[in-house]
C-alpha cells in the first residue's frame, strides 16, 4: 500500500461510495427535490418516507462504528467546529431557493448528468465554481466575517450531549433516533409495498457508513494526511473541477472520487432501465433559471458546510446539531421556490 499515494486510495473510496448513490438515486429514485415535489404536490410520500430508511440505515451503522474504534466522529468537520446556527439556517435556506430554481441539488445534477442531461452539466459547473469563490475566492472574507467558524474541542452533536447530561451511551442514543426515522418510513403503506425503494434506502445508507469507515481508516494509515468525511456534493463538485485542471499538480481525494463514482452509478443506472437519452435546454430562460439556481446551492452549501447529502444524510449520520436545522432550511428554501415556480407557470 506504501508505493500507492493515499490519494488514490481515498479517490478509490470515494468512487465505491459514489457509485452505490449514484446507483441508489436510479435505481431506487432517491432524490431530494423529487421527494418534497412528490410529497407536496404528486400526494405521493414514498420517495420523502425512503428518507427515513436512508439516514435510520446511516445513523446505526456509523455509531457501530464508533463504537467499534473504526470511525473517529472528532475528525469530520461536522464536529470539529463549532455549530454556528446563522450559518447552517441561512446556508441551508439560500441551497434550497438555489435547488428548486435549478431544479436539482448538486447530487441530483450528477445523477442527471449521468444519464445525459446536458443541462445538469451547467448546474455542476457552475455550482462548483461559485463553491469555489465562496470557501477560498472572492467571496470568502465575507463569509467568514458573516459566519464565523470556531474550531471545537468536544463532538458538536446529540449522542455526546446526551451522554453527558444522561449518561447514556452514544450508540444507545443513535439507535433510538434511527428507530424512529425508520417507523415513520415504514408507518407509510405505500412505501411497505415498495421493497425496490427499501432495498435501495439501505444501500444508500450504507455507501454513506462507507465513506466514513475508509476514510477513517485511511486517516489513520497516512497519520491525517486523509480527512475523515461523508459523501457531499458542494464544495467536492469544486475540488473535481480543480483536478480536472490542474491534476498533475495533484489533488486526487476522496471527493474526486465521490463525484466521478455518482456520475458512473447514474449512467450505469440509466442504461439499465433504459432511461439514458440526450437532453438539452431549449429556453433560455430556463437556463438562465439554471445558472442562477447552481450559484446559490455552491454560496449556500459552503455556508451551511454540506448539501442535502453532505448534511442531511452524512452530517445526521453523526448526529451533528448542524444536521437537522440545515435539512428543514434546506427543505423549506426549496418549497418557497417551488412554491413561486408554479406561481409564475399559473396562467393570468
Amino acid at each position: 500500500m506504501d508505493s500507492i499515494p493515499y490519494g488514490i486510495w481515498a479517490a478509490l473510496a470515494g468512487l465505491i461510495g459514489g457509485l452505490v448513490l449514484g446507483l441508489s438515486a436510479r435505481l431506487g429514485d432517491f432524490c431530494t427535490l423529487g421527494a418534497l415535489e412528490s410529497a407536496v404536490y404528486g400526494g405521493d410520500q414514498r420517495r420523502l418516507r425512503m428518507w427515513g430508511i436512508v439516514l435510520a440505515v446511516a445513523i446505526v451503522g456509523t455509531f457501530m462504528g464508533v463504537q467499534s474504534g473504526h470511525i473517529n466522529l472528532m475528525e469530520t468537520f461536522y464536529h470539529q467546529f463549532v455549530w454556528n446556527p446563522w450559518a447552517s439556517v441561512m446556508g441551508g435556506l439560500i441551497f434550497g431557493y438555489g435547488m428548486a430554481l435549478a431544479g436539482n441539488c448538486g447530487f441530483g445534477a450528477l445523477v442527471r448528468f449521468g444519464g445525459g442531461d446536458l443541462r445538469s452539466l451547467v448546474v455542476v459547473v457552475v455550482m462548483g465554481l461559485f463553491s469555489f469563490i465562496t470557501l477560498s475566492g472572492p467571496l470568502a472574507r465575507l463569509r467568514v466575517a458573516l459566519f464565523d467558524q470556531t474550531l471545537s474541542t468536544e463532538p458538536q452533536g446529540l449522542a455526546y450531549a446526551v451522554e453527558e447530561a444522561v449518561g447514556l451511551s452514544p450508540m444507545i442514543t443513535a439507535v433510538i433516533v434511527a428507530t424512529g426515522f425508520a417507523a415513520w418510513a415504514l408507518a407509510y403503506a405505500p412505501l411497505r409495498r415498495a421493497p425496490v425503494k427499501i432495498i435501495w434506502g439501505v444501500v444508500a445508507g450504507l455507501a454513506i457508513v462507507w465513506s466514513f469507515w475508509a476514510t477513517n481508516w485511511l486517516n489513520t494509515e497516512s497519520l491525517g494526511e486523509v480527512q475523515v468525511e461523508g459523501l457531499s456534493f458542494t464544495a467536492p463538485v469544486g475540488r473535481s473541477l480543480l483536478y480536472l485542471m490542474t491534476s498533475t499538480a495533484g489533488g486526487l481525494n476522496f471527493s474526486v472520487g465521490a463525484v466521478g463514482g455518482v456520475m458512473a452509478g447514474a449512467l450505469a443506472g440509466s442504461l439499465w432501465r433504459g432511461m439514458f437519452r440526450w437532453e438539452a435546454c431549449e429556453d433560455p430562460r430556463e437556463l438562465g433559471r439554471q445558472v442562477g439556481g447552481a450559484a446559490l446551492m455552491g454560496i449556500g452549501g459552503v455556508i451551511a458546510l454540506g448539501c442535502s447529502v453532505g448534511q442531511g444524510v452524512s452530517a445526521f449520520a453523526t448526529l451533528a446539531w448542524s444536521a437537522p436545522v440545515t435539512l428543514a432550511a434546506i427543505a423549506a428554501g426549496a418549497l418557497y421556490g417551488l412554491r413561486g415556480l408554479i406561481g409564475m407557470a399559473q396562467p393570468d
